[in-house]
């Protein structure tokens, strides 16, 4: 079986794509290759709300059920991608077929990284990558009075943070120094530790596993200090590992996911990707080649991709954006502050309302906003156009970015 477009990756990447082929009156055929059995669907909130029981699984669904027949966009679900011939334009899927394509969009996204120490395989240890993975935590958290969570990034805070409310008693353990160190400023490090601190966690940071114990099931975990911490459930939530195997098998250029143009093309010819997995020059982190791994970026990249496919070319310029709901707590980020080499506070954490600006070279790069919706709107056209504030300006909460004066 032969399609104009194949889309592998049945996520928000790979379903905005399908869905704008039809918007801008794309006629050829289409098929989404999904591994998981479920029509694509949202992600980000099962950590949050589907984890919490405020949104049912219809609710997450990127388009309802009879979406997908209605345009003629095939949903080959319960599949999965092995290996590719570009040479053919071939995709063989792992039950043996072998499905053609007259172009390729890879949005595989990534795996869950595995924890590589004794007592990994042991029942009661959990990622959070899909529903799969949330319904079975939910199946054992009646039987779990504690938890334990590996990793500090948005996933172990989230998860953290509904676990919570759950009433379960929550062990967080990071080993680099701070929560959130690879996205983030310590000052806002800083206030989601006293945060979660506050709301009962056990959070503790520059603190390693080595081990996870239990008889057939876990029963706690070994850590770097020897200490061991008594837990029924583990939630490990350690970064990804693109889903790029067959793309660089056959060729692709990359490493830590695989290499894409300004138009998401990678080197192989009629095969473009995005999301997750692909690795793009970025130019809100100075050109650096990364992989941005949020909605914005996958749609935004579906867009470009679809667009080139049509013959209407745009080079990737969207401004990343990050979401994190945690408590009642609202982070919003615009912008990538990897690079920063200042940091400007807006407001007083304490009210649990601020902001934090980076700065690189006295041009502002990026804004994490905690409950400040206004800055996050008004400061993203100052992360866009790149200006230069002065400092004193920017850390006067009292005034709205957009009222201020370039330096």
């Amino acid at each position: 079986m032969t399609y104009d477009v194949v889309i592998v990756g049945g996520g928000q990447g790979g379903a905005s794509a399908a869905v704008l082929l039809r918007q801008l009156g794309f006629a050829g055929s289409i098929a989404i290759i999904g591994r998981e059995q479920e029509a694509p669907y949202e992600r980000p909130p099962l950590s949050k709300e589907y984890m919490l029981g405020q949104k049912s699984f219809d609710r997450l669904l990127i388009r309802p059920a009879d979406y997908w027949a209605d345009h003629h966009i095939d949903l080959l679900l319960g599949c999965e991608a092995v290996t590719l011939d570009p040479a053919e334009r071939q995709v063989r899927l792992r039950d043996g077929r072998s499905i053609g394509y007259g172009d390729l969009i890879w949005a595989a996204g990534g795996d869950p990284r595995p924890m590589n120490c004794p007592g990994s395989d042991l029942r009661g240890i959990h990622a959070v990558r899909d529903r799969a993975h949330i319904d079975a935590i939910l199946s054992e958290l009646p039987d779990v009075e504690r938890v334990a969570i590996v990793g500090g990034g948005y996933i172990g805070l989230e998860a953290a943070a509904a676990l919570r409310a759950m009433d379960k008693e929550v062990t967080l353990l990071e080993v680099l120094p701070r929560v959130l160190a690879r996205v983030a400023g310590p000052q806002l490090s800083a206030f989601f530790e006293r945060e979660h601190r506050a709301q009962g966690v056990d959070l503790r940071t520059g603190t390693g596993v080595t081990a996870f114990e239990g008889h057939g099931r876990l029963e706690g975990l070994r850590l770097t200090d020897e200490s061991l911490v008594p837990a029924q459930l583990a939630i490990v939530g350690i970064g990804i590992i693109p889903a790029v195997g067959p793309l660089l098998a056959a060729g692709a250029e990359g490493h830590n996911g695989v290499e894409v143009d300004e138009h998401c093309r990678t080197s192989l010819p009629h095969v473009y990707a995005i999301g997750d997995c692909a690795a793009h020059a970025n130019p809100f982190a100075d050109g650096t080649v990364i992989r941005v791994e949020s909605v914005q970026n996958a749609n935004d990249q579906a867009t470009c991709a679809v667009k080139a496919i049509m013959g209407e070319s745009h080079p990737y310029c969207a401004t990343p954006w990050f979401w994190s709901n945690q408590y009642d707590l609202r982070l919003q980020t615009v912008g990538i502050s990897a690079t920063h080499d200042q940091t400007v506070l807006r407001g007083d954490p304490t009210t649990r309302s601020f902001s934090v600006a980076y700065l690189k070279d006295g041009r502002i790069i990026a804004l994490d906003c905690v409950n400040q919706v206004k800055d996050y709107v008004q400061g993203r056209k100052l992360v866009e156009a790149g200006v230069h504030i002065a400092v004193e300006d920017l850390a006067d909460a009292s005034r709205q970015l957009k009222s201020l004066s370039l330096a």
